[in-house]
């Protein structure tokens, strides 16, 4: 079967329902040989996932790479701003411009997520915004999965995709938005932390707008270091699309199944990452070290 690399995955730090050492203890029962934590504006993860790999893996049998998702407003090459993502992987966690980004990031989420939960309370919907917001780990954003689950548990939709279709999306009546981070200052503020960037699922029209060749080019001269290629959002025809623009613009191409345990149906390890991928990002990486 090979080396197998999964690069984005989330757990109960963001909105993934397993638990940072259950997390690891999923992909090694899975088989796998290596994957990132890679949780929504937050590194609260790394030591629970890092004592996990420690107890549960054999040692040099399974490697664990320290990362983060950030939400970014990128022009999309058409004249508009969207929201783009981009996987952040060993950079310093301690760095302080990203500590303040990042926790200001977290605090408007927090924000966010309780005032979605307090105005479909206020219109008759079974949700307490209060013990909602208390359910949270200490260091988690939050974000609309978390309102989505409890919608779920309260009988409102039978899952969290019906949640998010009919309520929580973005044209949804509860939507509200938040301020992310310029993706040229976070790729930036990465690069500074010792870390690398690689632009998550950039072609998923069915998440939304999606920005330009173009863009992905702009962005490569300003220090992108890869683009997340098969991933379970991008179809046959997308994935060589953007297999040709890595290969032009020297991007480094990952995989990666974007797991968030049973909030989505997707299975951890669904998509990999060929392993020299993985070796060109951790030489470019002089932030924290991989474990295991």
């Amino acid at each position: 079967m090979g080396v197998r690399i999964d690069l984005h995955t989330h757990s109960t730090e963001s909105d993934g329902t397993d638990t940072p050492a259950e997390l690891v203890a999923t992909a090694v029962a899975a088989g796998l040989d290596a994957i990132a934590i890679t949780d929504h504006d937050t590194t609260a993860g790394w030591a629970e996932a890092e004592r996990a790999v420690r107890e549960l893996a054999p040692p040099g049998g399974f490697r664990l790479v320290p990362g983060a998702e950030l939400s970014c407003s990128c022009p999309d090459g058409n004249g508009r701003t969207i929201t783009v993502h981009l996987l952040a992987y060993l950079f310093a966690p301690d760095s302080a411009a990203l500590v303040a980004e990042q926790s200001r990031l977290r605090a408007e989420r927090r924000t966010r997520l309780h005032e979605m939960a307090r105005h479909m309370a206020a219109d008759g919907f079974p949700i307490d915004p209060d013990g909602l917001m208390a359910g949270l780990p200490p260091d988690s954003p939050g974000g609309r999965p978390h309102l989505a689950r409890a919608l779920v548990d309260a009988g409102t939709v039978a899952s969290v995709n019906e949640a998010f279709a009919r309520f929580l999306g973005g044209s949804g009546r509860y939507y509200l938005p938040r301020t992310d981070t310029p993706v040229h200052r976070a790729i930036e503020m990465i690069s500074d932390a010792g870390g690398a960037t690689v632009l998550a699922h950039p072609f998923a029209t069915a998440r939304g707008p999606v920005v330009t060749e173009e863009v992905v080019a702009e962005l490569a001269e300003r220090g992108l270091a890869g683009i997340e290629i098969d991933h379970p959002d991008h179809d046959p025809a997308t994935r060589e699309r953007l297999r040709g623009l890595a290969g032009e613009l020297d991007l480094i191409p990952t995989g990666s199944s974007d797991y968030h345990g049973t909030n989505k149906t997707i299975r951890i390890g669904q998509e990999t990452t060929p392993p020299d991928s993985l070796d060109r990002l951790i030489d470019r990486c002089t932030g924290s070290k991989v474990i295991g």
